[in-house]
């Protein structure tokens, strides 16, 4: 059975929530206000695409290819991209949800994550070196043995890291982010 191989083409208003996007490369194309809610894109390949307005919440992504994949104003409520493929994996997010996702042990050097919902995802052993967080919440975020080097911090906000069971050399926090550094002694940082 051959994949499909789609170049450049525009999706919009698909709702894949009941039938899967047919399997294949999908390269340059733009996916507007589609929904893959529980959808299974397990061995898809995605190259330079982009997703806007589109609802992805826990579908699966099994050796899913994510190359240069840009998510804007989506919901990723659930995905486990630690089972996505790893191999020149490159993604960016831009208005996102990505409540209750798994990143666990994914390496996304360099990545843009700018006003996005991190609500408990999992940063377990991943490598976000260079990576930048702009205005991202990061409540009940979990960071365990995380590569944040050179991360950029400064204007996110609810985040709880131990700067000694996570690699956080040369990142920059705000003083306001001070706090979430602290956490694990109990104490109070007050202005």
């Amino acid at each position: 059975m051959s994949l499909s191989y789609v170049e450049g083409n525009t999706y919009k208003g698909l709702d894949h929530s009941v039938t899967n996007l047919p399997k294949g490369e999908y390269e340059d194309c733009t996916f507007l206000n589609c929904n893959f809610a529980n959808s299974d894109l397990s061995g898809v390949v995605f190259v330079e695409c982009t997703f806007e307005d589109c609802n992805l919440s826990l579908a699966k992504i099994s050796n899913t290819a994510f190359k240069d994949v840009h998510f804007q104003h989506c919901k990723l409520v659930g995905l486990h991209f630690a089972d996505c493929n790893p191999f020149l994996l490159e993604m960016s997010f831009d208005g996102c949800q990505l409540n209750l996702a798994s990143l666990y042990k994914l390496v996304l050097k360099k990545s843009k994550f700018r006003n996005c919902s991190l609500h408990e995802v999992d940063f377990t052993e991943a490598d976000f070196t260079g990576s930048v967080f702009q205005e991202c919440d990061f409540a009940g975020a979990i960071f365990d043995r995380t590569v944040l080097e050179k991360a950029d911090f400064r204007s996110s906000y609810n985040y709880s890291l131990d700067p000694e069971n996570n690699r956080i050399k040369k990142a920059k926090f705000s003083l306001t982010g001070l706090a979430g550094l602290l956490d694990k002694y109990g104490i109070e940082v007050q202005a």
